[in-house]
């Protein structure tokens, strides 16, 4: 009976161990030289569509996809896509 407690300890410390969660409107390659004319007012073209999904990361892996909204005066993402997780082995 220990050893249940125990385990369910160590999971609630699991549970709050931060992660970093990202939202990756899209990508793009560029040269050396782009990069470095790279100022104010510069426009960058991504290779995703305006008003497209968004992708939506965890410690830089891809768990779902959503659309921007606006959370009062901050964006947020609705998630529309969950992704699948490959079976544990």
């Amino acid at each position: 009976m220990a050893s249940n407690h125990s385990a369910q300890k160590n999971i609630d410390v699991l549970l709050h161990v931060p992660m970093q969660v990202t939202a990756e409107l899209g990508k793009t390659k560029m040269s050396v030289e782009d990069v470095l004319k790279i100022g104010t007012g510069t426009v960058i073209e991504l290779d995703r569509l305006a008003g497209g999904p968004v992708d939506l990361l965890v410690n830089n892996k891809l768990i779902a996809r959503g659309e921007v909204v606006a959370v009062d005066e901050n964006f947020g993402i609705r998630v529309s896509e969950l992704i699948a997780r490959p079976p544990a082995p």
